[in-house]
């Protein structure tokens, strides 16, 4: 059972807007939790408080639809993005697309002339280089996302011409879950000099000015959420000096923000069924595996799976040397290898700590919301059946 704190969530929120320029929008990624009830909660409060959404398939647009957030300031992100999908994202309103390629881009166009209306998108860059020396680099590599910033010459005056669209500004991401300020601090003002100088070079126009996110949270394991001290002062003085009229909207900046939003907002609940002894070792077995937690994990960048309980004895003789691992038929259904916890037995509970972020959703199936492949079963080279699995929510009451 996951449970989920929406006092955390309306503190997380607030305590990073704190730490942001007090003009920036702030949208929230639904790839960490498009849990409807959750997300609706960084929506709440008036202009300077609310998140916007950010969503990369139609799933979430759904949930973020459910969760009462406004599809004109939604922006729709993603490599992938298919004419179909982007058709589907403005029928229910949507403006705002970020685009990763000139065919991104073209695809937007004509799906937009189709609805009779105009895209408003940001070209998301792809950095030269990158200066972020710890979390995942998103950039200065090849990479599917975003343009190649050294191609952008050559390429301005087609992107700035494709029907149906309006550039409207940049989009960055450069990092992901960055507990060092230092790091969040050169690869924003990275991102805010590349910008201004796209703009005074190749004419790139600005109105907004997305610089990504990169706020870390702790996963699986106890702990607080990082605070930011130096970061609102430091981009201040960056952005002053690149852009003297931000302050007045020009451009105007947005950051965006997923598992530090929600990422301490949620505990995991799960129940032991056995423990055995397996030459010398301990297994603790679990009614939660890798089929209910960190199924990314199995990626290899994304959520390395080190689950550390919340809840420890108040003396060494309660402690137990034991493994945690889920009911799955698999020798990978691992959470966490060999770790002090408290002695066990069938029936108790264990308590999973902030995964409130990248939870039950973050399966390959289920991550970001886009449709399972069709199975189909033939005979004799006739099809017997054409069938899709479906995810759905059911209310519990």
């Amino acid at each position: 059972m996951y449970v989920y704190d929406l006092d955390r969530a309306t503190a997380a929120r607030d305590a990073l807007r704190a730490v942001l320029p007090e003009q920036a929008t702030l949208f929230y990624s639904f790839k960490a939790n498009p849990h409807p009830g959750l997300a609706r909660v960084f929506g709440e409060g008036g202009e300077g408080t609310a998140c916007r959404a950010e969503v990369s398939s139609t799933g979430e647009l759904a949930n973020s639809l459910a969760a009462g957030f406004d599809p004109a300031r939604t922006l729709y992100t993603g490599p992938g993005k298919t004419g179909e999908e982007i058709g589907a994202a403005l029928a229910a309103g949507v403006r705002w697309f970020s685009v990763e390629s000139p065919g991104d881009l073209r695809r937007v166009g004509a799906a937009a002339q189709d609805h009779g209306t105009t895209a408003q998108v940001l070209l998301r860059i792809n950095a030269a280089a990158s200066g972020a020396s710890t979390s995942i680099r998103m950039t200065g590599a090849p990479s599917q996302f975003g343009l190649d910033s050294e191609t952008l010459p050559e390429l301005m005056p087609e992107l700035l011409a494709v029907p149906g669209t309006k550039v409207a500004g940049a989009h960055f991401f450069p990092l992901s879950n960055s507990r060092d300020e230092q790091s969040l601090v050169d690869e924003f003002t990275r991102s805010i000099g590349e910008a201004a100088g796209l703009a005074e070079r190749l004419g790139l126009p600005l109105d907004v000015l997305d610089i990504g996110g990169g706020f870390a949270a702790p996963y699986a394991v106890p702990g607080e959420l990082p605070v930011y001290d130096k970061l609102k002062a430091e981009l201040e003085q960056a952005l002053d000096t690149a852009f003297p009229r931000w302050r007045d909207g020009t451009p105007h900046l947005a950051f965006e923000s997923g598992r530090h939003l929600a990422g301490t907002t949620g505990e995991l609940v799960t129940a032991v069924t056995n423990v055995k002894t397996s030459r010398g070792r301990t297994f603790v077995i679990l009614d939660a595996g890798i089929n209910t937690l960190g199924g990314m994990a199995g990626l290899g960048r994304l959520l390395p799976l080190a689950v550390k309980p919340d809840e420890l004895p108040e003396s060494e003789e309660q402690l137990q040397r034991a493994s945690l691992v889920g009911p799955l038929c698999t020798p990978g259904d691992i959470l966490g290898r060999d770790l002090d916890v408290r002695a066990l037995a069938p029936g108790d509970l264990v308590t999973v700590p902030n995964v409130g972020a990248y939870g039950p959703t973050a399966s390959l199936l289920g991550f970001l919301g886009r449709p399972a492949p069709a199975e189909v079963v033939v005979r004799g080279g006739e099809i017997v059946s054409a069938s899709r699995l479906e995810l759905a929510r059911t209310d519990l009451g």
